[in-house]
């Protein structure tokens, strides 16, 4: 019984990923211009920042339209596949959860953000009113 829902699962994520990513992608907002200088002020700061997520996560697809909603240009893992990125995500974040925004201070320290939510609010608190 739990290959047969086990291969259920896998079957509905093949076909409904594919169109998930394309509704993303067609319905991705139109990014907000700023002045040069404060798009590189912005492109800097986005430097210190990355964002872990799965493709077809409906979370994260929800954080990478705020991104683009806001022009920014944030480093995007993919931890899904079992490899180095997500036992990053495991060991230094805490938890494999996605979404996960990983902040990292000048000093080099590191802050990680779960939540969607609490993602796109600090997102919105720290680049919204950068334009």
């Amino acid at each position: 019984m739990k290959i047969i829902i086990r291969t259920f699962f896998k079957t509905l994520r093949i076909i409904l990923g594919p169109v998930m990513l394309l509704k993303e992608k067609l319905t991705q907002p139109k990014g907000i211009v700023r002045p040069p200088a404060a798009q590189q002020s912005a492109d800097l700061q986005c430097q210190s920042l990355a964002l872990y997520h799965y493709k077809t996560c409906p979370f994260c697809m929800k954080v990478r339209q705020e991104i683009a909603r806001l022009s920014l240009n944030i480093q995007r893992i993919d931890a899904q596949p079992p490899g180095a990125d997500r036992d990053t995500l495991t060991r230094e974040g805490g938890l494999t959860k996605v979404p996960c925004l990983k902040i990292t201070d000048a000093a080099g320290q590191s802050q990680w953000l779960y939540d969607s939510e609490k993602i796109v609010g600090y997102l919105r608190g720290r680049f919204a009113g950068a334009s």
